[in-house]
């Protein structure tokens, strides 16, 4: 009698979406032998937004808005890159208030960013918890957002040339409702008594205890540490011939940081550490952007005590770039001519190229700007921070199981306006 051996297949088949940031854009195909993953196979462009060939049809002011929406967690981070392109090409420089602002905006964009990393990381995983904390600080700071430009996410607030507005002396209140009394409204209003840098400054003496929550839940948890010790490993060499950077790249060991190697603003002026890991893999991922949050908390109080003590100008006094004020406008027949000007037909750079990155929450985020003379790009392209991440998954996945598919592709902290742009 003869035993016929059973053939062997590997698998194929579609994966997710899984990370809250792939709703939907991602096809992922794996092929596995069993549970384990022999090949990850990402698809991307079924967001494709076409950012890149938008901003080639409108003057350079029209397209700020466009740079909120493509990594929409980190929105005043994209705009910073695309105006400091724009400055290169002009020769303009903003006043040093407008510098500090930006500096602490981006900082608050880095925690937003990473608090939302951290809330799907750890919902991808299992712990559920995280998840309500990490919005609770988010709240309070996207309040920060609609104190300055009056919209929560899609902030458009830098400009060419320095910020939209200065920061506001007063915080919106709370007021009473069906849903909270008197009592209740005066406790949420107890930190909003003061201008938005008092809020800011309240915020970030308490958040440092906030974190330590989020530590004492996750950082020692065996469960937490059993999905992502070990998990999604990346060496040093490797991740910098895939163009890694940020996070993904710090976790490897390499202490590289666009902050510190090639300062802009006022980070030359700061005092912050860069926090690395040994292993590369997703568990020092995750202490590396915990720590970061800490860095960033510690960059705005700095930024908060420059702030109150040097009053200035936020944007460039030039009003062939940045528009005159309010009452001039109505007031001066020049001033009612640049601002129609200006919100019209824009104005013009000079023919040349420039290329400006910043240390964007998820890595390297530059904008190649190209111009032939006229009001509007004649070429962008954006450099995605996130873009070579999900480009090397199958080197993090290859070996591993199905599970672990969801820990490393959460830890890669991808979302897909950028990279489909």
């Amino acid at each position: 009698m003869t035993h016929s051996i059973p053939e062997m297949r590997h698998y194929t088949f579609n994966f997710g979406p899984q990370h809250p940031a792939a709703h939907g854009v991602l096809r992922l195909i794996l092929e596995v032998d069993g549970e384990t993953i022999i090949s990850a196979d990402p698809h991307v462009g079924l967001l494709h937004r076409a950012t890149e060939k938008l901003a080639e049809s409108k003057p350079y002011n029209h397209s700020i808005g466009y740079m909120d929406r493509l990594d929409y967690v980190s929105m005043m981070c994209n705009e910073h890159a695309y105006v400091l392109a724009i400055e290169k090409l002009l020769g303009v420089e903003p006043p040093v208030r407008a510098q500090y602002i930006r500096v602490m905006f981006d900082e608050i964009t880095r925690i937003l960013n990473h608090l939302l990393w951290l809330a799907g990381h750890c919902i991808d995983i299992g712990a559920m918890t995280m998840f309500v904390y990490a919005f609770r600080e988010r709240e309070e700071l996207l309040d920060c957002y609609e104190a300055v430009s009056g919209t929560r996410m899609h902030a458009t607030y830098y400009r060419p040339g320095g910020v939209y507005r200065d920061l506001p002396e007063q915080m919106p209140q709370y007021k009473t409702s069906v849903w909270h009394n008197a009592s209740e409204v005066e406790k949420q209003n107890k930190n909003r008594q003061g201008s938005l840098l008092d809020f800011i400054w309240d915020f970030s003496a308490r958040f440092p205890k906030r974190v330590d929550e989020y530590e004492t839940l996750l950082t020692d948890n065996r469960i937490w540490k059993q999905r992502t010790v070990g998990i999604g490993v990346i060496s040093p060499d490797t991740a910098i011939a895939m163009g890694f950077t940020g996070p993904m790249l710090r976790g490897s060991g390499v202490a590289w940081d666009l902050r510190k190697k090639q300062p802009y603003e006022v980070y030359s002026k700061l005092d912050f550490a860069i926090p690395v890991g040994t292993e590369g893999d997703c568990y020092d991922r995750y202490l590396v952007r915990v720590e970061e949050m800490r860095q960033s908390n510690h960059i705005i109080r700095q930024c908060v005590e420059w702030l109150k003590k040097n009053p200035g100008p936020v944007i460039i006094n030039d009003h062939k770039i940045a528009p005159p004020k309010r009452v001039d406008m109505k007031e001066k027949m020049e001033s009612m001519i640049h601002h129609f000007k200006l919100m019209t037909e824009g104005y013009c750079l000079p023919v040349g190229e420039a290329y400006a990155a910043i240390e964007h929450p998820k890595g390297e985020f530059g904008i190649y700007l190209v111009s032939d003379g006229a009001n509007k790009p004649y070429r962008l392209k954006i450099r995605a921070a996130g873009f070579p991440h999900l480009a090397g998954l199958e080197t993090l996945v290859k070996g591993h199981m199905i599970a672990d598919v969801v820990a490393v592709l959460s830890s890669l902290d991808i979302v897909f306006g950028e990279i489909d742009r």
